[in-house]
């Protein structure tokens, strides 16, 4: 019975720690380019950007250039 209870949490509580990961790797990359996370996807919104934050933080990681241009485009939108 306990190992049910703590499966059916952590199945919940995975999510929400991916999600904290998700958002400190998109802020440290964002903050490479001057940028907190806040106002990235702030600027995101406004420039009508829907990247969630797994493939934000993916083109983080796997591809700076492109995370690059995602913050620029952002930038130029405000």
């Amino acid at each position: 019975m306990k190992a049910l209870r703590n499966a059916y949490r952590d199945r919940r509580k995975k999510k929400r720690d991916f999600r904290r990961l998700w958002i400190t790797r998109i802020n440290a990359a964002a903050r490479m380019h001057g940028i907190s996370y806040s106002k990235l996807t702030g600027q995101l919104k406004k420039a009508n950007i829907e990247l969630n934050r797994k493939m934000l933080a993916q083109l983080a990681i796997l591809d700076p250039q492109a995370f690059a241009k995602v913050v620029e485009t952002a930038n130029a939108a405000e």
